[in-house]
């Protein structure tokens, strides 16, 4: 496994992030608990949840099984750099939140963290992320917040999630004015099907120092060989879903086919591919993988491996081209 360091910070992470939004939902604990072991064995130091996995009824049954796997000793929190989340609506019938049980107000930034310390077994959390904007707390009330629980050794970082370019930069300067030491990290979408992180988001975290950690590095399965597992009759997410859907369009099935041809010619897997291509964007830390088996974990585990020649990684810019640089990109 290779390791870099989490944006400007001196925290060592694994290249690739396990995610675990299927433990609880698709994966039961047992499971749950083989792939976690399988990971940190193969030297994935990072894993990322979030309190509201689980979802519906089970919202934070993923943070359990996380803290139940912690549980059972071997120093697995000690070796662990945990990432979770706050933002969401902790209702579990899904119905409208009571006052001030979601977002990111001081009042639930702390009622959320000491419920997902209890939730995990933990005494603290190495990345505490904000899920999603909150656009009516204003960034010096979230710092402050955080200031608090960072003193208090709860937390160690703060980092942002689905935030564009000028949240960040929103985030990070009224830090600075505070003194606060301010977001590390960024987990958005990106893929070689989804690039617009490129034109403001990436370019922001790079000034600022944030590592960026991309999400749905397969596109809800789209690049992890989509066409190839519907011609072999492949269950799983890409017989239904926004794969599924995504194929109904032309142009995006021609796009998928010319990938997916292109990688046969080189004998390559699409999905380690996909994550491999990652690898080599400037800026990022390192994509989520969120393995339903130990088989899709192994799968994951060979894309740091894998090496992409310049003319390859030239032929993906030709099927996916990327916005191009900012302000380039919508300016002259």
């Amino acid at each position: 496994m290779e390791y870099t360091q989490l944006g400007r910070t001196g925290l060592k992470v694994s290249r690739l992030v396990l995610g675990t939004m299927n433990f609880g939902p698709q994966t039961d604990e047992a499971e749950s608990h083989t792939i976690m072991d399988a990971a940190l064995g193969a030297g994935v130091n990072f894993f990322d949840t979030a309190n509201a996995y689980g979802w519906g009824a089970n919202k934070g049954r993923t943070e359990e099984i996380v803290g139940s796997w912690f549980a059972k000793g071997g120093d697995r929190r000690d070796k662990t750099v945990l990432a979770t989340k706050v933002y969401a609506n902790m209702s579990l019938d899904d119905g409208p939140a009571y006052p001030n049980h979601d977002k990111l107000s001081a009042v639930n930034i702390r009622r959320s963290v000491e419920a997902s310390l209890k939730r995990l077994g933990t005494d603290y959390i190495d990345l505490y992320q904000f899920h999603h904007v909150d656009r009516d707390t204003p960034w010096d009330e979230i710092w402050q917040a955080i200031d608090v629980l960072v003193q208090q050794g709860k937390i160690l970082y703060a980092g942002s999630s689905n935030h564009a370019g000028w949240h960040i930069a929103q985030a990070n300067e009224t830090a600075r004015r505070r003194g606060s030491y301010g977001l590390v990290s960024e987990q958005c979408l990106y893929n070689l099907a989804e690039r617009r992180a490129e034109m403001e988001v990436i370019p922001a975290s790079q000034a600022y120092g944030l590592g960026v950690i991309p999400w749905s590095p397969l596109h809800g399965g789209l690049l992890g060989g989509a066409i190839r597992k519907e011609r072999e009759g492949g269950a799983g997410r890409t017989s239904s879903g926004r794969a599924s859907d995504a194929l109904q369009d032309k142009a995006v099935r021609e796009q998928i086919q010319a990938y997916e041809d292109l990688l046969a010619k080189h004998g390559l897997e699409p999905g380690e591919t996909a994550l491999a291509w990652l690898l080599t964007r400037p800026g990022v830390t390192g994509p989520i993988v969120g393995p339903r088996t130990t088989d899709q974990l192994a799968s994951a585990l060979r894309a740091v491996d894998l090496e992409l020649s310049p003319e390859l990684l030239s032929a993906l810019d030709e099927i996916f081209p990327g916005p191009g640089p900012s302000p380039e990109a919508f300016a002259w």
